[in-house]
């Protein structure tokens, strides 16, 4: 369950005033305004064009796609004049981001300088007083009053391994002053912290103090603030779930989360891709377990039905459990046993053999339910009885292939590879989009360094349901020419079957060559776990006796803390997958070159991949011009975008993929490097090709 607040919309001022936005912006961002004359700030043309651009979308509730280089400063641009529009309107601005670190760049950083900003001018003084939340789903809050109730139950729903977590976590819970999860370290067991956070009927505010529960608080904030800042994936959950219309919105009413706000999704890049893994199904053996066991577990003898239903109930429980497990072993051993993942594209993939368990415990918990008073136990009853009825229409949709705008299939996935996931995604996201976000009837300012696909955003605005939104793009004021240089290896193999062991030591060799020939630190992106491991297998060796420090994805670290490595440690080696190509920001030294091993074409064979050309191709398109290259392009951009991070950087771009020469399509990749040209080089006269900087 996702909660936000019952209240539809903010205490805000007294009602809507008269904007000045766009006069303001253009005043405050001009070189003789207060970003410069207070502040001390370069004046940057790009970013007052921005800055204008985006308060005139506020201003008209117009969409707005706007590309802005690295080094804009587009959150400036779009932060000022969204935090006076929300002022003078009365409304809330949503601030989306992709990645935690804009997030807390926004908060820590970016907004600060806002308020610094309007406290320079008297006539901005008013605009100061703003008020920021970051929003966050409500599980990972801590619900004191349902931790009161656990550690009474204990001998309901804990055996006595779990109840010494429990107790860690009442004891952090004295201390704590967010109560969010994450600064619980190490992080709480996930069947024990579902007992005790929010995400439940019992966390409200019929049945919580207002003055002692986290989530209360953030809910209070939220209701106040001018400005929230939420990440992608909750933003498009929340609006699967109904987003304005499920907290209070008239069905004609302008929002797009509340009622009369506006909306700025920053890293709009990824919008596609993030709304398309929310707008589908994902259901999984883990899950269902997890949820099954929430009511019984058969090994501890404890969970909510040990007291409230009996035997009976119990055995219900005990029932589900085994039909769940043949489920997901039938699927597992008989559709996944030769690839992890696979495309379901017939009815009936599997019995429906967890239909009748499931029912008969729905009908059971509404039972329980109806002979409880009104109060906490007959609430979480029926919302444990909703979140049977969730999976079992899950399971029958997966089943029945039940939408036909989505395409279906399942996976393995966990770190043994023993979870299944039954999955679904749109075809077309756009139609989506369209709906819940820029049919709003309010200002989505969409903005990214890499909008464009061979120059023009409207591929991404029909990908987006964003059709006849105003486009407008703005190159980077960094100087490439003079700090970046581009080398394209013109001798490495194409990928092919019969030639992956040769194409990896040639690899090898190059990615060995040029991290020697750098004094920084070099990220090395590659598009496959499977090679990524075979070169480090070849390299690390070296670099750990030659006492250079060597990370790679998917070991020990996040994301998060290998890129804290990478700027610590000053020369270290960063090997990554899909998630490092964006969103990864190690200025300076420490990241002094980028490795592109492959062009980032997304594999033709996964489900959403392969419905979508076929898609394409059933209306007489070409896939891969409209679909397969526009997406390698965005991310190619994003991955050499990952070098130059201010106006001192400077370093090397290695492209190590031949088909940028050799392919016609490469021109399109070579016309997407910042610089006007390249130096093309071969492992006989990369000696004297390959020049660092001094």
């Amino acid at each position: 369950m996702i909660g936000l607040h019952d209240d539809a919309r903010p205490s805000a001022d007294t009602g809507p005033k008269p904007t000045r936005v766009r006069e303001l912006a253009a005043e405050i961002f001009s070189e003789s305004g207060q970003l410069c004359a207070a502040l001390g700030l370069e004046h940057r043309p790009e970013q007052a064009q921005m800055a204008r651009t985006v308060a005139a979308s506020l201003r008209d509730d117009k969409p707005l796609l706007f590309e802005a280089g690295t080094g804009v400063g587009k959150s400036l641009a779009y932060l000022i004049p969204g935090l006076i529009h929300a002022t003078d309107q009365g409304r809330q601005m949503i601030v989306s981001t992709h990645t935690i670190s804009l997030q807390e760049q926004i908060e820590q950083k970016d907004l600060p300088v806002c308020r610094k900003v309007f406290k320079a001018s008297p006539a901005l003084e008013r605009y100061a007083g703003f008020r920021s939340t970051v929003l966050v789903g409500k599980s990972n809050y801590l619900c004191p009053t349902r931790l009161g109730h656990a550690l009474a139950d204990r001998g309901t729903l804990f055996a006595d391994a779990d109840y010494d977590e429990l107790q860690r976590i009442a004891k952090w819970a004295e201390t704590t002053r967010t109560g969010l999860r994450h600064e619980l370290q190490p992080p709480p067991r996930p069947e024990v912290w579902d007992a005790v956070n929010a995400d439940s009927a019992s966390c409200s505010r019929k049945h919580c103090d207002g003055k002692k529960c986290h989530y209360q608080h953030a809910r209070a904030r939220l209701r106040t603030a001018q400005v929230i800042i939420v990440n992608h994936a909750l933003l498009f959950a929340l609006l699967n779930a109904g987003g304005a219309r499920a907290h209070g919105a008239a069905k004609d009413a302008r929002g797009v989360l509340f009622p009369d706000d506006f909306l700025v999704l920053d890293e709009a890049h990824t919008v596609p891709e993030v709304a398309t893994n929310n707008f589908g199904l994902a259901l999984s053996s883990y899950g269902v377990d997890r949820a099954l066991k929430y009511l019984f577990n058969p090994r501890t003898k404890r969970g909510l039905l040990r007291k409230l239903g009996g035997a009976p109930a119990q055995q219900l429980v005990l029932d589900a459990l085994d039909a769940s497990k043949q489920f997901f072993d039938f699927i597992a051993d008989r559709i996944l046993t030769p690839r992890p993942i696979v495309r379901i594209r017939e009815e009936g993939a599997a019995d429906p053999a967890l239909d009748g368990p499931l029912g008969a415990l729905h009908r059971l918990l509404g039972k329980l339910a109806d002979k409880l008073e009104d109060g906490r136990e007959r609430d979480e009853m029926l919302e444990q009885q909703q979140r049977i009825k969730g999976l079992q229409a899950g399971i029958t949709e997966w089943l029945t292939l039940g939408d036909k705008g989505h395409v279906y299939w399942t996976e393995r996935s966990g770190r043994k590879q023993t979870i299944v996931t039954l999955r679904s995604a749109p075809i077309d996201v756009a139609p989506e989009l369209r709906r819940h976000l820029f049919g709003c009837g309010t200002s989505v300012v969409c903005t990214s360094a890499t909008l464009a696909m061979g120059g023009s955003i409207d591929p991404l605005a029909a990908r987006i349901g964003a059709d006849g939104a105003r486009a407008v793009a703005v190159k980077s004021p960094f100087d490439f020419e003079r700090n970046m240089r581009v080398y394209v290896a013109a001798d490495v193999p194409p990928p092919s079957p019969k030639g992956a062991k040769l194409a990896l030591d040639i690899l090898a060799d190059y990615i060995g060559f040029c991290t020697e020939r750098v004094r920084g630190g070099s990220l090395v992106l590659f598009t496959s776990y499977t090679d990524m491991r075979a070169v480090a297998q070849t390299l690390e060796p070296g670099w750990r006796a030659a006492g250079r420090p060597f990370l790679i994805q998917g070991a020990d670290l996040s994301r998060t803390e290998l890129a804290h490595q990478m700027r610590t440690l000053g020369n270290a080696v960063l090997f990554g997958t899909d998630s490092f190509w964006t969103g990864v920001d190690v200025p300076g030294a420490a990241l002094s070159q980028v490795i592109v091993t492959r062009l980032p074409f997304d594999p033709p064979t996964h489900p959403i991949t392969e419905a979508r050309c076929e898609h394409i191709s059933a209306a007489g398109g070409n896939p891969f011009n409209e679909l397969t290259l526009p997406d390698a392009l965005i991310k190619f951009r994003q991955g050499i975008g990952r070098l130059i991070r201010n106006k001192t950087d400077r370093g090397v771009v290695t492209i190590l993929d031949s088909r940028v020469l050799a392919k016609a399509y490469g021109r399109e990749f070579l016309g997407a490097l910042p610089t006007g040209g390249y130096e093309r080089m071969d492992r006989g006269g990369r000696e004297r090709v390959f020049r660092p900087f001094p």
